[in-house]
C-alpha cells in the first residue's frame, strides 16, 4: 500500500542531491552565506541521511539506516579496528561507519548550544536556517580527518558564531531549500521548519579517536551519541527543483 504523503507543507529533507527534479511549489528566501549567520549546533547522525554520488550505498530503512559511503568496503583491517571496544565517548558510531554531519545555521542572535532549539528565540522564533553538511567515513587512523578543527570551542568571527572550519575538497555543495531531518519525519509526517541545504557531494574520512576527543572534552551542544535518520525523501510533490 503507497504510503499517504503530507499535504501543505514546503520541501522536504532528505534527498538525492544527485537529481535536480522537484514539484514543491512553496519557495521561500534561500539563507545567506553561513559566514553571515550565527552557529547555533553541530550535530552527527548515522549513516548519511541524503544520498550523493560519494554516499550512495543503501543501508536499510531502519531509523539507523540511510546510505553508506561508497569507499566502506574497501577499508583495512587497521582502519576498522575500534581503539575503545565499544566504549567510546561517542556513541552510536565505530569505525567503518558512515556519519553525516550537520553544522545548523541560524539568523537569530543567540548562542550556540543543544538541540534544534538553540537555533531559535522568544524574540526570533521563525529564523532564517541554513544547514552545512559533511558525509564521512569514520576509520581508525590518527593520520584521517580531525573532527575538532571543525568544531566551535567558543570561535568569534566578526561578531557571529562560527565553525573553526567547514570541510573543503569534497566537492561543491548542492544547494537547495528543504526541511529538517531526524527519524520523526516521514513522507506522511513532514517538517514544517524551512532550511536551506548545503551539502557536500564526496565523502571524507574522520578519525574515530577524535570524535569521541569532541564528546570527552564537553562541546557545548552536549552531542555525546550520533542520531538517527530520515529515510530519502523520493516524491517529487515534497522535493524542490535544485537550480
Amino acid at each position: 500500500m503507497a504510503q499517504e504523503l503530507c499535504q501543505g507543507f514546503g520541501p522536504q529533507t532528505p534527498r538525492d542531491i544527485a537529481e535536480a527534479a522537484g514539484q514543491n511549489a512553496r519557495v521561500f528566501t534561500l539563507a545567506p552565506s553561513s559566514t553571515e549567520m550565527n552557529l547555533c549546533n553541530i550535530h552527527t547522525h548515522t549513516n548519511a541521511e541524503h544520498k550523493g554520488p560519494g554516499f550512495s550505498v543503501f543501508v536499510n530503512d531502519s531509523d539507523y539506516g540511510g546510505y553508506a559511503c561508497n569507499d566502506t568496503g574497501s577499508l583495512t583491517e587497521a582502519e576498522l579496528k575500534d581503539p575503545t571496544d565499544g566504549k567510546g565517548a561517542f556513541g552510536k558510531v565505530k569505525p567503518g561507519d558512515t556519519i553525516e554531519v550537520h553544522w545548523v545555521h541560524t539568523s537569530c542572535d543567540v548562542q550556540p548550544g543543544e538541540g534544534l532549539g538553540s537555533c531559535l528565540s522568544d524574540a526570533c522564533a521563525n529564523p532564517q536556517l541554513r544547514v552545512e553538511a559533511q558525509t564521512f567515513l569514520v576509520v581508525n587512523d590518527a593520520d584521517a580527518l580531525d573532527f575538532n578543527d571543525f568544531g566551535y570551542e567558543g570561535n568569534v568571527v566578526d561578531g557571529l558564531h562560527q565553525p573553526k572550519a567547514l570541510p573543503t575538497g569534497t566537492g561543491d555543495p548542492v544547494v537547495f531549500a528543504g526541511s529538517t531531518t531526524g527519524p520523526s519525519y516521514t513522507q506522511a509526517k513532514c517538517s514544517p521548519l524551512q532550511v536551506t541545504w548545503s551539502v557536500r557531494p564526496q565523502c571524507a574520512k574522520v578519525d574515530i579517536s577524535s570524535l569521541h576527543a569532541w564528546a570527552e572534552n564537553g562541546n557545548v551542544f552536549n552531542e555525546t551519541w550520533s542520531h538517527g535518520v530520515r529515510q530519502l525523501v523520493t516524491a517529487p510533490e515534497l522535493l524542490a527543483p535544485i537550480n
